[in-house]
This record gives C-alpha cells, structure tokens and sequence, in this order.
C-alpha cells in the first residue's frame, strides 16, 4: 500500500471525527537509527478546537467526573434527533440503555465508560460482604450455611441452601419456637441491598406483623444463604409462615434490588411453585415501606389460607 493510499484512508477516518479542514500530512516511515542520532518526524496530527469542543473533552488534569452522577445516567447520546425532546423524556422514563448514540459500529465512550461502571458496581456488591460491625448496630445476631468464603458461595449453590450444625444449634437456642412468623435476612448476591434497605422495610415490617395479631419470631441474619435455606429454618421452629429477606442477582446499574419469599409451613418436601416472592424492592422500584405493608397483607392471606404459592386462592 503506497503512502497516498494511507494518507487517504487516515484523511477519512478524520472526516468522521468531525474534521474538515485536515493539513496535507504525510506518513512517516520509521527507520532504524544510525550513529546514535535522532530521527526527525514530523509533529502528531492533533485535532482543532471545533472538534475538541464538538466531543466535550475538559482539561484532562482534572480527571474523569463521577459516571454515577445524573447528568450521565439520564444522558441522552443522540446528536441531531429529529425530535429531541422527545428523546430527553424517554431516557428519564426508564433505566434501560436508550438513545445511546453509536460512533461507526461502535457505542459512544460514554456509553461505554457507563456500562464498564455499571459492571464493575454489579460485581462489587457480589463479592462484598455485610460486616459484622454493621449487624450490631442493626441489633442482628447471624449464623452461617455450610458455606464457607464468598468463593464457595459462589461456586457451590448446594451448600447456601443448608445450614451448618453450629447454625442449626444456635437458631434452636436463641429463636422463639413455633411463632406464626418467622422473618430472616440473608446477604444472597447482593450485599447492598440488604445494607440498603434494611434499615427502611423491617421497622414497619415488623410492626406491621405485631399490630395484625402475629406472634413473630426472633429476626436473625444468615450469612451466605440461598432462598431454599429458609425451608429447613421454617422446618427447624416449626414456623406456620416464613418470611426471608435476600440480596437479589444484581443488574446493570441497579445493585440494591431486594426480594422478600414468602411460604407457609416450609418443610424438605417444599417445592418453589409453594413459594411466593415480592421482589425489586428498593428507592427505584417497590419502596421498602411500601413493600412492608405488602408483605404484612400477604402473610396475613397464608395464614388464613394455611397455604402459599399455586396452592393459594387469589
């Protein structure tokens, strides 16, 4: 390829960064140096201010801004739309990725940079844990599943949904035996959602339950729990309902969802059509407060029904 062909071809690529008035340039072949002297190149192409200004690039000494801020989560990346307003509404409707804009085959390096952000947030609040400091000032005692390091619980499933003997023994000492309702915190796969949220949905829960007649049981965290957990804690207090409180699998952008499963009289035989499941609560979606007094009017529908999931009438 002669040096005018790839004079052209960088010559385009420029145009579609947005820049029309392009210096003749030429291409520099680099050769090997020679009795220790230097090789005068010619000086980098460097763009002009129109199109400087064109892509928004700052002082670069100041560093990147927060990607989580909200001009950048509401940021609409479509240049020249037909009807902008039209796209500005759409993008503050829905946490989905609209109006993104494209550069060539590509997504836009805010878009990009957004996603990567969003990714590594989703990822972080999986591999977290809930310090046992914070648990405390929550006035929450926690036993622990078969699991031991965030590693297993990620790799065995199995072993979330089982309690350990130390577990077993301490729930037997410490809870209330045969309570109508039994309510349990679990991390899951999110921790922010339980550091989150907690603190919003089990003051009104909880009162919630006691001004509706309940005896509830004594609220407990466990550590590296899965959903199925609560069938063998169910079984072991011999609770006529179970309520449990986990960290949902995190999205992009959205870290903080926390589900609360419900189901009467769980037992080793309870299958998940017996399961009921009031999810996405958070500031974002089903507000903790709003979610409690949901939970409370659904507990209250199991054990009038002394059934949940398929089994209850609706």
């Amino acid at each position: 390829m002669d040096e005018q062909t790839i004079q052209s071809i960088v010559n385009s690529v420029l145009r579609e960064l947005g820049e029309h008035s392009l210096p003749a340039g030429q291409v520099t072949r680099v050769q090997p140096q020679s009795n220790g002297s230097q090789q005068n190149n010619p000086p980098a192409y460097k763009p002009s201010e129109a199109a400087g200004s064109k892509a928004e690039v700052k002082d670069q000494s100041q560093g990147l801004e927060d990607l989580s801020l909200d001009k950048f989560v509401h940021w609409n990346g479509i240049e020249n739309g037909h009807n902008d307003s039209v796209n500005s509404d759409m993008v503050k409707q829905t946490a989905a990725r609209v109006c993104q804009g494209r550069a060539g085959p590509r997504p836009r390096t805010r878009s990009l940079l957004r996603f990567l952000a969003d990714h590594s947030r989703s990822k972080d609040t999986v591999v977290k844990e809930v310090a046992p400091e914070w648990l405390e000032q929550q006035n929450l005692w926690e036993v622990q599943t078969c699991v031991t390091d965030k590693s297993e619980y990620l790799r065995r499933p199995d072993l979330g949904r089982k309690l350990s003997d130390e577990a077993k023994k301490t729930i037997g000492e410490r809870c209330k035996k045969s309570p109508q309702v039994q309510v349990v915190i679990s991390d899951g796969l999110s921790t922010d959602a339980v550091t989150n949220n907690l603190e919003e949905i089990i003051p009104p829960l909880m009162k919630g339950l006691e001004s509706a007649g309940f005896t509830v049981g004594t609220p407990f965290f466990l550590r590296y729990g899965r959903v199925k957990a609560q069938d063998e804690i169910g079984n072991l207090l011999q609770a006529e309902a179970n309520l449990l409180l986990i960290g949902e699998r995190p999205g992009l952008g959205q870290s903080e969802s926390l589900s609360c499963y419900c189901v009467y009289k769980p037992t080793e035989k309870t299958v998940e059509s017996d399961r009921m499941v009031i999810s996405n609560i958070h500031t974002g979606g089903t507000p903790p407060i709003e979610a409690a007094a949901v939970i409370v009017d659904l507990t209250r529908k199991m054990l009038e029904q002394k059934a949940s999931g398929l089994k209850m009438k609706r």
